[in-house]
């Protein structure tokens, strides 16, 4: 995923948790921030050290990633959103990851149900 569609500093994490709009399912915790008149929406990972070490984190940060580039044309353009992964996160296979992201992303009114 190129570097525009990425929240990355501090700050910017930040800001959108500090609007306070959150969903969470058993996997995931989405935290979102409307930003009208972007061009596309931007996306910031949390994978937390309970998960495990450096390299698993990564490997769940991936699957995470490729999860949303396959949902990229349903997601709303404008806004920022977190995706916060559970303790139980690292246990899913690839399809359920993208199964869960997307439920998650659903209640976070990020995907459109069709």
């Amino acid at each position: 995923m190129r570097k525009s569609y990425r929240v990355k500093k501090e700050s910017e994490f930040q800001q959108v948790f500090e609007t306070h709009n959150s969903v969470a399912n058993r996997k995931f915790i989405i935290y979102t921030m409307e930003k009208p008149g972007q061009k596309h929406f931007r996306i910031g990972i949390s994978v937390g050290k309970k998960i495990g070490n450096a390299v698993h984190r990564n490997w769940v940060k991936r699957r995470i990633r490729q999860s949303v580039l396959e949902l990229k044309d349903q997601l709303k353009p404008d806004c920022d959103f977190l995706v916060i992964a559970r303790r139980s996160a690292d246990q899913m296979s690839m399809a359920e990851t993208k199964q869960h992201l997307t439920h998650a992303l659903k209640l976070a009114h990020l995907i459109d149900e069709h």
